[in-house]
């Protein structure tokens, strides 16, 4: 390609980047044919059966063959029980021409096993059961029901819309042995014998704007439809712009899955977006349910709700069962295989934990990265990096992070530098590092296409870029303008690329600069739907369209192993746009390219609390919105939103004007700096809300109806969040409101509810429903519910590593008994340590006016922290006096009321040491 193509290129992708998203430029279902082929099912029903005689069980697991009883084409099906009330389901083709594709490295490891019983096998009807779990298999048709406790939670193919295209010779093409293809014994070709065709102009090749599929193996979907009796709501499958409870797809588009570069998004949309996380929850008062759908290909999911078929919900009122069609979703997939894991719940909170024992968890990430973070597309120079810095000193404005974008690096190379704007990288770095800050430096995987290029040669010598179907080195255009992809999928290149990292190649950064993995959908300008054909070759001959949602995930495998390599006692962190089932053990996301406007704003709760139930809790947006130019007031209400977000970043377009918060009116830096210090003095709270989900696989932050199941009313709120079980944010997200309404959910059917306590000024409230709440400019509207305790530090500092042996503030809310209980977990806030014990986790309960602790393990981390203060709220009266006891030492302490809350000081009590602290009343 010539130079002036590239700057053409390079021109119309900033022309787009600036003018919005065109949906033209993506396929809708009906032009996309494996969904279109596979949604006509709906209407028709399939017809597969269990083949008598096939069946054999084992100790974890059941085995068998299934038949489509229109070609009479044979599948193999597994089974499989796990541990903790999960079932796995596995259909193949039993011979197919070539392998299909299978996806690895999205679960954590190999998962644990459970244990079956065969109970019966009569009239087409298999029970097994496992645990307080049943699974009942239907012959003919096939459908199978999963019970929890006997209740019915998920019925698989109870509509008969199993869809499974197998492989097959293309027609009119020789019948010689193709790559692939499988030998019986004796060495001959077995090729199923075949009595259907697919009709679909589609099926062999397909056409979409100027660009051609090739699709060399013909039709290869598959799909399933999975039902949720007990459900009445369903939420899930990220990424989308859309609300939390997913919307009934029946006069729509479905839900698409497949990673792609989508700028300034439209929102309530279902359009696919940069992640694809296949996950899908179905929720009602007594039960709440999920499946895994585990499929990397381009997948649609069409939701039926309880709106969607008014005829059956009429026949099933007048019959006295069920009111209406239970909601149900139906995944659609390219090509792959069958391969659901269904989650048996009961509880919301169960379900979240099952889904993170599969696909794993975010590390405890190091302090640093959960304070706030300063960014721009781009930082002009070394002097601009330097100033910026420098002014939030001058404002006494906490910040943690600088961040670089593409231009810092020599033209688009990466792994080296601007000389001109950046000659003293290393200098520059040390800068920030002497203050307690940090530099994240963005990596891409596209490669600039230069000779003399180092990185680019080495692919090219090695053959480490991804393949044409004539074996040729892929080339596409993206920033450097002509550029290759890595095969991430192969472990020599995810090698190479994670060496780059080492100290001793890239010499212009220190082990404490940390990596931003954009683009890496991959971002293609000129491919198809801005990304790469699907007709490209990967590492193992496996097509792109096989692989495509798991690049980005290949990508930040290489990238964390790269930082792992370079220090490996200092966790890594990394910020990755695209994403897939499993990247959250490496990378913390963002909601992508949003736009400054309320709507944007709104979604960013949205977004991150659906992306939270599949995993990905470290999630965030960019303040103040990608594109556009935000007023003072919606900037306000971004800083004040995204400092109750677990990823806090304000980020900008190139083309935007400058909003470091100095640059607005005083009153606005006045409540952007009242919104960041807000965020550090929750610091220790969001830190032990992150280890507790590396441990037990909670989200940090959650929907209300985590902890308030039976609260149908609470079921769809997506404008409100829980941060654990401890904080209740309602932010403001409307323009000009002096007042917000905030819903206090029913923990029972009879609406009683928990208290909870004004953040600010510890005000009671008691109310269940909505209930209007004023607001100034400087209100963030947070409760702490009654019945929690949690630490805070309130010494402002310029960044959070300078906060390490700063002193600690219980906060103690009590419930209607006069209890609370809390945990808080310390540690160096950097190093691999904890897992070796150098870890202080304390829990502290207060019952009968005492408060006490008890540590989990050993305590061998010592920590100069301490205790300051002590605020309890919830107390009717202030005690006529205070005791503590320290290592069998009695002192009396000073206690004063302050709004609603007493206040004990200076308790002085290091955070590793046992004590006892009692009120007295005289």
């Amino acid at each position: 390609m010539g130079y002036g193509l590239c700057i053409v290129a390079i021109a119309c992708a900033l022309a787009a980047y600036s003018s919005g998203v065109d949906p033209n430029n993506f396929k809708t279902c009906e032009q996309s044919s494996f969904c279109r082929r596979s949604r006509k099912v709906q209407s028709s029903g399939s017809k597969y059966a269990l083949i008598p005689g096939t069946l054999n069980s084992y100790t974890d697991s059941l085995t068998g063959d299934l038949v489509n009883k229109e070609n009479h084409h044979l599948f193999s099906f597994k089974l499989e029980a796990l541990a903790g009330s999960t079932f796995r389901l596995r259909i193949d083709e039993k011979q197919p021409l070539r392998p299909r594709y299978k996806v690895e490295h999205a679960l954590k490891g190999q998962p644990e096993a459970g244990r079956i019983r065969l109970h019966t096998e009569t009239d087409g009807e298999i029970v097994i059961t496992s645990e307080r779990t049943k699974a009942v298999l239907h012959g003919d048709p096939f459908y199978i029901d999963f019970y929890e406790h006997d209740v019915l939670v998920v019925s698989v193919n109870s509509k008969n819309w199993l869809y499974f295209e197998h492989l097959r010779p293309k027609p009119n093409e020789p019948t010689e042995q193709r790559e692939g293809e499988q030998e019986d014994q004796d060495g001959a070709v077995e090729t199923p014998k075949l009595t259907d065709s697919i009709d679909d102009p589609g099926a062999w090749e397909e056409n979409f704007k100027s660009h051609h599929d090739s699709k060399p193996y013909g039709p290869e979907a598959v799909a399933l439809d999975f039902s949720f009796p007990a459900a009445e709501i369903l939420f899930g499958i990220p990424e989308h712009a859309d609300s939390f409870v997913l919307k009934s797809t029946s006069r729509t588009d479905p839900y698409r899955l497949y990673n792609l570069d989508v700028f300034e998004y439209i929102v309530d949309s279902k359009m696919a977006l940069y992640g694809s996380v296949p996950v899908i929850y179905g929720h009602g008062a007594q039960r709440t349910a999920g499946v895994y759908w585990q499929n990397a290909a381009e997948t649609w999911v069409d939701i039926q709700t309880a709106e969607t078929n008014v005829v059956s919900s009429l026949v099933n009122f007048v019959s006295g069962s069920r009111k209406t069609p239970p909601p149900g979703a139906h995944f659609i997939s390219e090509s792959g295989i069958v391969d659901a894991f269904i989650m048996l719940g009961p509880k919301p909170i169960d379900t979240f934990k099952q889904y993170a024992a599969l696909t794993g968890t975010h590390e405890l990430p190091q302090l640093f990265s959960l304070a706030y973070h300063q960014s721009r597309w781009n930082y002009n120079d070394e002097r601009d990096v330097t100033a910026v810095s420098a002014k939030f000193d001058e404002y006494n404005i906490p910040m943690d992070t600088m961040w670089l974008d593409i231009e810092y690096t020599d033209g688009k190379r990466y792994f080296t530098w601007d000389k001109f704007k950046f000659p003293q990288p290393l200098a520059m770095i040390k800068n920030l590092t002497e203050l307690g800050r940090h530099l994240v430096v963005i990596i891409d995987p596209h490669i600039k296409r230069d000779n003399g290029y180092f990185f680019h040669q080495d692919c090219t010598e090695k053959g480490y870029y991804v393949k044409t179907r004539e074996g040729n080195d892929y080339e596409g255009w993206c920033w450097p303008g002509s550029a290759s992809y890595p095969d991430f999928f192969n472990p020599d290149v995810r090698q190479y690329y994670a060496s780059q990292f080492d100290l001793s190649r890239f010499q212009t950064v220190t082990a404490d600069v940390m990596l931003w993995n954009d683009m890496n959908e991959p971002s293609v300008f000129n491919g198809p739907e801005i990304t790469a054909p699907k007709d490209l070759v990967h590492y193992g001959n496996w097509e792109h369209r096989d692989v495509h949602n798991l690049y980005g995930h290949m990508h930040l495998m290489g990238t964390f192993a790269g930082l792992q390599q370079r220090d490996p006692n200092q966790r890594p962190f990394i910020l990755t746009r695209a994403h897939f089932a499993g990247s959250q053990r490496y990378a913390a996301i963002w909601t992508g390219d949003n736009l400054a406007d309320w709507p944007h704003l709104q979604h960013s709760i949205k977004m991150c609390l659906t992306e939270a139930v599949a995993g990905f809790s470290f999630c965030g947006a960019d303040v103040g919105g990608f594109f556009g130019n935000p007023d003072a007031e919606l900037l306000e209400r971004w800083y004040q939103t995204g400092a109750f977000l677990p990823f806090f970043r304000a980020h900008a377009h190139i083309d935007t004007k400058r909003r470091e918060p100095w640059l607005y009116p005083e009153r606005t830096r006045l409540v952007i700096q009242n919104a960041i210090r807000k965020r550090y003095s929750y610091l220790p709270l969001w830190y032990t809300a992150f280890y507790e989900l590396e441990k037990t696989g909670a989200p940090v932050i959650r929907p209300l109806l985590t902890h308030y199941p039976l609260d149908k009313d609470a079921f769809g709120i997506d404008d409100q969040l829980l941060v654990q079980d401890r904080l209740l944010v309602k932010p403001v997200m409307q323009q000009g409101v002096s007042k917000v309404d905030v819903y206090f959910p029913a923990i029972d059917d009879k609406k009683n509810g928990d208290l909870w306590y004004d953040a600010d000024t510890y005000e009671r409230q008691e109310r269940v429903g909505y209930v209007s709440v004023p607001v100034t400019e400087y209100k963030i509207p947070v409760w702490q519910r009654g019945g929690s305790i949690l630490a805070k530090k309130e010494r402002p500092r310029r960044s959070a590593p300078l906060m390490l042996h700063d002193p600690y503030t219980l906060i103690i809310c009590l419930d209607r008994n006069g209890r609370a209980a809390g945990t808080l977990f310390l540690d160096d806030e950097k190093s691999y340590d904890y897992r070796q014990g150098q870890y202080v986790y304390v829990s502290y309960d207060f019952s009968e006016n005492q408060l006490t602790t008890r540590f989990i393990g050993k305590r061998l981390y010592e920590s100069d922290a301490w205790i300051e203060r002590i605020v309890i709220a919830g107390l009717e009266r202030v005690p006529s006096s205070v005791g503590i006891t320290v290592n069998g030492v009695k002192q009396n302490l000073e206690s004063t009321r302050q709004g609603g809350a007493v206040v004990i000081r200076k308790p002085n009590v290091k955070m590793d040491v046992d004590f006892l602290l009692i009120l007295h009343y005289a």
